[in-house]
């Protein structure tokens, strides 16, 4: 199956089989979606927690209470579950380590080379701080590239998943005391093999029309 058959079966899973668990090899392949994705400038503005016990399971399922119990059960019977947090600040700290990080990498052939990235990084950031005043909706967008990799990424790799946003953040950071890490979390991701009672898995997918959503010129 190529990856834009993927794209066209894939869906949002409504229900899970409890008792199918992800391989090793399959929970790798998802932390390596979920680092290698693309972001904004290299930016990485994130942070995850891959809960596959049912005690941190239960943790993450927390702050479906209140509101949002129809999403509880889709977090308790996922094999794995993935939090999507996102930071709350960026400052030139981070800015220097990020750049150090990339230096390690060997992305850089001499130090002009290296200004030049942190220049260039750094004009965007502070576009988005001081210009703009968007930072935070700025690195949640990086954050939400990510999901959308790990959704198709999960397809290929003969897994089903669903993105929740229907869950009390305020209640996921304090469990985890996410917010004094100087992050916030935005996306719940379950991840596992679809229950044979999922509803949603035989029906039809919808979209719109090419016609309506294409403009070529």
């Amino acid at each position: 199956m190529n990856i834009v058959q993927n794209a066209k079966t894939r869906y949002s899973t409504k229900a899970f089989n409890p008792t199918k668990k992800l391989s090793e090899e399959h929970v790798q392949a998802v932390k390596d979606l979920i680092r290698m994705s693309p972001s904004s400038v290299n930016s990485q503005p994130w942070h995850f927690i891959v809960a596959s016990t049912e005690e941190g399971k239960e943790r993450i399922a927390k702050a479906t209470q209140g509101g949002f119990e129809f999403n509880t059960r889709k977090i308790l019977d996922a094999s794995h579950v993935v939090v999507f947090a996102a930071k709350t600040s960026i400052d030139e700290q981070y800015l220097l380590e990020l750049l150090e990080s990339e230096t390690q990498a060997g992305r850089f052939d001499n130090e002009e080379s290296k200004q030049g990235m942190h220049g260039g990084r750094s004009f965007f950031v502070n576009m988005h701080r001081f210009d703009l005043k968007d930072a935070n909706h700025w690195m949640e967008k990086q954050v939400y590239l990510n999901v959308g990799t790990l959704l198709l990424g999960a397809s290929s790799l003969g897994l089903d998943a669903v993105p929740i946003e229907g869950f009390n953040a305020k209640v996921l950071d304090e469990e985890f005391g996410l917010r004094e890490q100087g992050y916030t979390s935005a996306v719940i991701v379950p991840l596992g093999y679809r229950s044979e009672d999922d509803f949603n898995a035989a029906l039809p997918k919808s979209r719109w029309d090419e016609s309506q959503v294409f403009t070529e010129c």
